[in-house]
Order: C-alpha cells, then sequence, then structure tokens
C-alpha cells in the first residue's frame, strides 16, 4: 500500500475549511469508509451522517462564525495502515496558530480512513 500522507493530510484538512454543504458530504465520501469513525475527546461520529455533522459543527464554529483557516503541516508520514500529522488553526489575518492538533488515521489499502483519532495538543 503506497499512500501519499502528505496529500491525504491536505484534503483532510480542507475538507473542515470547506463552505458549500454539497462538497463537504462529497468530500466525506472520498476520505472514509461508510461507517468510518472520528473520535474526538468525548466524541464519537461514526459513519457520513454523524461525520458531516460534525464537521459542519466544527466549520460553523472555527471557520464560518470564528473566521479562523485550517492549514495541515508539511509533517505528514504513513507506515503501514497509519497516516500521522499536525493541524493548525490560524487567524488569517496575521497567521498567529490559535490551536495545533494531532491526527492518527487508520486507513484501509485503498487509503479510506477506517479511524480517525483527532487530539488537540495546543
Amino acid at each position: 500500500m503506497m499512500i501519499d500522507a502528505q496529500h491525504l493530510a491536505d484534503r483532510y484538512v480542507a475538507l473542515w475549511n470547506e463552505p458549500d454543504p454539497s462538497a463537504r458530504r462529497d468530500a466525506i465520501a472520498r476520505l472514509w469508509l461508510p461507517d468510518g469513525v472520528h473520535y474526538v475527546r468525548t466524541l464519537e461520529a461514526r459513519g457520513y451522517e454523524a461525520l458531516e455533522q460534525r464537521v459542519t459543527g466544527s466549520h460553523d464554529k472555527n471557520v464560518r462564525l470564528g473566521g479562523f483557516v485550517f492549514r495541515a503541516v508539511r509533517n505528514a508520514q504513513a507506515l503501514r495502515e497509519v497516516v500521522t500529522f499536525n493541524w493548525e488553526m490560524i487567524r488569517p489575518g496575521n497567521g498567529e496558530v490559535v490551536a495545533v492538533g494531532l491526527e492518527f488515521l487508520h486507513v484501509d489499502a485503498d487509503g479510506l480512513i477506517v479511524g480517525d483519532y483527532q487530539f488537540i495538543v495546543a
């Protein structure tokens, strides 16, 4: 299995910035398996509908209302069926980093996300 880890990280992070609900749904289907799961803190979002609610909620709070933008750090790496990378939430006007996360993605042989473990590190 050859995964372009940085390409996956860039696509993943672009989803969280996507303003169009239809494009978000399409991106979720291109990133996750139908029964894929996303974990963050005490939240579990399993399946496309729950994933869409999770991403939309984050987008509304952080991007649409908060005015922030997410970007993938250029440190993505793949090892067997795991991809890890960091992301940053920035203030576009001055580039200030206001949050940092670590993504641990368990992927299948086609590079689709089986399990997404999100850690907020700063």
